[in-house]
């Protein structure tokens, strides 16, 4: 099968985007591609057709190659529980929860396995997989351990790009000592250098870049210049170089930035209204006087809901709501907006419960049985008869105590709530404001209650304007790259 691979000198170096990146370009070429994370952590999740969880990153990469996501583009999936162990996910199904060790220990066969696999069926059914890295491919702790870098580019003889970050610094030094801890066999492979989020002129880095060619005998393919788009994010840390993107906006709204939050690209959406200031606040912070308050997913909702008793944001979020302040809670949210939260069998790693926030008359217990689903439904509130589809990934059942006081935001009730007053909602639905006109009546809601105008709710939904973002991506990072030295048959 015909392989390339992109990894990086550190994470954040740009391996996702430039993976994205590609894929679009070379669709546009003609190829018919793949994209390929043999096994991605990650705290973002997208549940394909067939009810199997992947990394929402390589979901997107799907979408810029023009195909459906599939669990085999992400074999392995490990989602953090925050207490040193992580959820293992293989081709789509939750297998165990263990730590690091235990995981390297047990089930590093199984998980080369379900790569060599799923590389396997896709080498089928496409001309050419572009591969994507983790991390860095130089951890020498690691390497042994190492299933999603070089350790794929050998097994697809795959030519490899090695991409680095300019912008925090050190960038020549993370090339040079990248290539210096690869072995010969894995560095041969290295057919070209990527430098990413670069500011300034050029003519300045050039005298850099012939040294290294001539250090290294490895050309630069490309200088892609810092690129300020939105673009989903796998790590939490991303959330803490994100600044306000609409400081004028004329709707304010917070997201609470939970210890271990999750899930939080459906919000990109909302990011990408021009007349939205979206900006995440730290349970710790103050949250001033936001027009809504988003209470997103978390990977452990009992802890997080202590979290927000502990540091006095569960008493702000209810001054908040009784001054007529509107909350919306996500899936982990929904749960924490209810009376109760049980986890009697230790689901999120131990057994627990925590007072919820009161706001909806509604009990979660936390059960075994992981609900993973796509979902078309049709909205009640806050405009009927409006189609939504979405994804479902969460484990616990949410039972409403009392009728009275709540009405069914969807035709199926089990989706979500929304309090009489319409100030509180909660739903399990992720990918929610992906629909366009749903996500401009919600907005107008919060409008009305400002004095301001109302937004046209007939617009399209965000996969359309997703995928002129795709192309804005690949238009820019194509002007700056050569791809020649990379591909197969060039």
């Amino acid at each position: 099968m015909k392989a390339i691979m992109v990894v990086g000198t550190t994470s954040h170096a740009g391996k996702s985007l430039l993976t994205t990146a590609i894929c679009r370009i070379l669709v546009r070429r003609g190829w018919r591609v793949a994209p390929f994370k043999g096994q991605n952590m990650a705290l973002n999740a997208y549940v394909t057709a067939s009810g199997g969880e992947i990394g929402h990153a390589q979901a997107v990469q799907a979408w810029a190659s023009g195909v459906a996501p599939s669990v085999e583009m992400n074999p392995i999936l490990l989602k953090p529980q925050g207490d040193m162990t992580s959820l293992l996910i293989i081709k789509g199904k939750p297998v165990t929860r263990a730590s690091a060790l235990e995981y390297y220990e047990q089930y590093f066969d199984v998980g080369w396995q379900a790569i060599t696999e799923s590389l396997q069926a896709l080498g089928a059914e496409f001309d050419l997989i572009v591969c994507e890295g983790a991390g860095s491919p130089a951890e020498i702790n690691l390497k042994h351990r190492d299933l999603t870098n070089m350790r794929v580019a050998r097994h697809l003889n795959a030519p490899t790009i090695l991409v680095v970050d300019i912008d925090r610094g050190g960038a020549f030094a993370h090339v040079i000592g990248t290539l210096e801890l690869l072995e010969p066999a894995e560095r041969n492979l290295i057919k070209g250098i990527a430098i990413n989020k670069f500011r300034g002129h050029k003519s300045l880095l050039d005298p850099g870049i012939r040294w290294l060619e001539e250090r290294t005998g490895i050309p630069v393919i490309g200088v892609i210049p810092w690129i300020d788009q939105i673009f989903p994010a796998e790590d939490s840390l991303d959330l803490f170089e994100r600044r306000d993107r609409n400081p004028s906006g004329d709707v304010n709204i917070a997201v609470i930035r939970l210890p271990r939050i999750s899930n939080f690209t459906d919000f990109d959406p909302l990011e990408a209204e021009p007349s939205v200031n979206l900006k995440y606040v730290s349970p710790k912070q103050s949250l001033g006087y936001p027009d809504a308050v988003i209470i997103p997913g978390s990977k452990t909702t009992i802890a997080d809901l202590i979290v927000l008793h502990q540091t006095g944001m569960a008493d702000t979020l209810k001054d908040y709501v009784a001054s007529g302040g509107t909350v919306l809670g996500i899936c982990g949210g929904f749960q924490m907006l209810g009376q109760l939260v049980a986890d009697p069998e230790g689901i999120e790693g131990q057994e627990g419960r925590s007072e919820g926030l009161g706001f909806l008359p509604t009990k979660t217990v936390m059960t075994p049985q992981r609900v993973a689903r796509q979902r078309q439904v049709t909205s009640n509130y806050p405009q009927p008869g409006l189609p939504v589809t979405g994804y479902e990934i969460h484990q616990g059942r949410t039972r409403i105590t009392e009728l009275d006081g709540t009405l069914p935001l969807f035709d199926d009730p089990t989706l979500g709530v929304v309090d009489s007053g319409q100030f509180v909602w909660g739903t399990y639905l992720h990918g929610i404001f992906d629909n366009g006109p749903w996500r401009r009546a919600w907005l107008n809601r919060l409008r009305q209650q400002r004095g301001l105008h109302s937004l046209p709710t007939g617009i399209s939904n965000y996969r359309e304007q997703r995928e002129a973002m795709l192309d804005a991506l690949a238009d820019k990072v194509e002007a700056y790259i050569d791809l020649t030295p990379i591909l197969p048959n060039s």
